[in-house]
């Protein structure tokens, strides 16, 4: 007796033959079609026990199809298939209600599995969405395997309240996961609030995050609310968890465990409703063997772990990446670029330790500093030619890839004069010369954020927007903190 039917919707016929013979090897009774109004008279007529089906179909869109089907037939566990691998697809089929994403080309036994926990397991209620998206520009880019998992993982959790680890290098994206968490979650409509561990003096870390009253220490002249009220009702994201003191992972032990905290000097607990998701570059189990980091915490947090590849276990990825930080950089008024795929082959053979970050930072300064509007591969050479991987002078890199594009702007510069010695008053000319474009290639590097701009240049942050006033410098995104 057959273990249940499956029925699949699929037009291309190769993927409807595998998909039917490997499901009855597997003991169950696939029925096939190449069409949504086939798949549709089945469902309605009360047939099978689980649904297969393509995205795009040449009479109609599934995503319009499933919310009928899970109206009619709210049990009816439905898996969708789709070659458009972006992470809107995973996000979309679980927000219309399906049970599960599988990326084009696909794992015969995975299909199988799905299909058996499917059947095995109560069908999953999803909430539809509330408020429109922005479709056009997704916030993690790639079509790899590896990404392709995170998508799934991430069409999972946007539907819970769920704590999540997310652990990974520097510049794989950890803060925009846990945006794409937060925005695409039942949370959405609620603030979004960052802290960096790593940034804030340890003697002010649990002011930063559980707020103050009036004249708790010397300087709190009025009472300011933390991280946690400031967040209330929405997401907080604790990036480099692995750097919090020990005494302020035991306070934030005690809100995870009892959901309420009090603030610096004060008496009265305050409830809290938060969702967390952490985040670290480190390996926290080696700290707790260390005793930097409680064990406790740890398994609070790690509810959920999601390690975010690095870049070099992605490279399939990296020409769509160029490719849409290029977009990107031409809405911010750099510059419309293209690129030849030769370029894009040398870029792929770059090591990338800086990850994403890095390679944006790269595409960044190429559009800035040359004037060529195609990039070929001798501009990429030039660039990436006999540089050493960037100085981790922080956590993000940043100031040593801003070093190294600052070296090769001068270097440029004083080739300039072509081996003659430079014109009287070398000074005055190279800084009116160079810092309009040195500012400007520093805000290019942090993505507009002046308070890093300013640190990069050695710059009181007032004396830095001062002379970009001075010098009508076009700020394209200002970000502070």
């Amino acid at each position: 007796m057959a273990r249940g039917t499956v029925l699949i919707a699929d037009d291309d016929t190769a993927i409807r033959t595998v998909l039917n013979q490997a499901l009855a090897r597997a003991g169950y009774a696939p029925r096939a079609t190449g069409n949504a109004a086939t798949l549709w008279r089945w469902v309605s007529q009360g047939e099978g026990d689980v649904v297969i089906t393509d995205v795009v179909m040449p009479d109609e869109n599934a995503f319009d199809m499933i919310p009928r089907i899970k109206k009619l037939r709210p049990d009816l566990p439905i898996i969708v298939m789709s070659a458009q691998n972006t992470l809107m697809t995973a996000l979309t089929a679980a927000e219309k209600g399906a049970l599960e994403y599988l990326p084009k080309p696909f794992d015969l036994n995975e299909v199988v599995a799905v299909v058996s926990r499917a059947l095995a397991e109560p069908s999953r209620k999803r909430p539809t969405p509330t408020s429109d998206r922005d479709t056009e520009e997704l916030p993690l880019i790639g079509r790899s395997p590896p990404m392709q998992e995170i998508y799934r993982v991430l069409a999972r959790l946007t539907q819970s309240d769920l704590t999540v680890m997310i652990n990974g290098e520097s510049g794989t994206g950890k803060e925009l996961v846990a945006r794409v968490l937060h925005d695409y979650g039942k949370r959405r409509q609620g603030p979004f609030v960052a802290i960096n561990m790593a940034a804030i003096p340890r003697e002010l870390i649990e002011s930063e995050l559980f707020g103050h009253e009036k004249g708790a220490f010397t300087g709190a002249q009025t009472r300011t609310p933390g991280r946690f009220e400031q967040a209330e009702g929405g997401t907080l994201f604790l990036d480099e968890i692995g750097d919090m003191p020990l005494e302020a992972q035991t306070r934030l032990l005690r809100v995870l465990q009892q959901g309420e905290y009090t603030t610096v000097g004060g008496r009265t607990p305050i409830k809290t409703n938060v969702r967390i998701i952490a985040a670290t570059h480190r390996d926290l189990k080696n700290q707790i063997q260390q005793g930097l980091f409680r064990e406790d915490l740890f398994y609070r947090l790690n509810v959920v772990p999601l390690r975010l590849p690095p870049l070099r276990e992605r490279l399939e990825d990296v020409g769509d990446l160029i490719r849409h930080f290029l977009r990107q950089a031409g809405r911010e008024g750099l510059g419309q670029k293209s690129i030849e795929t030769a370029a894009i082959d040398r870029l792929k053979g770059h090591a990338w330790p800086g990850n994403v970050r890095e390679l944006e930072n790269v595409v960044r300064r190429l559009v800035a500093l040359y004037p060529q509007d195609t990039l070929t591969a001798q501009i990429v050479e030039q660039e990436l030619a006999g540089s050493a991987p960037p100085i981790q002078t922080g956590s993000d890199g940043e100031s040593g890839e801003f070093s190294e594009a600052v070296e090769r702007y001068l270097t440029r510069y004083f080739s300039s004069f072509g081996g003659e010695l430079p014109p009287a008053g070398l000074y005055d000319r190279v800084i009116r010369d160079v810092e309009k474009p040195l500012i400007s290639a520093a805000l290019a590097s942090t993505r507009g954020n002046q308070i890093k701009a300013a640190e990069l240049l050695g710059l009181n942050r007032n004396t830095l927007r001062a002379r970009i006033r001075d010098l009508n410098i076009r700020v394209l995104r200002t970000v502070e903190g």
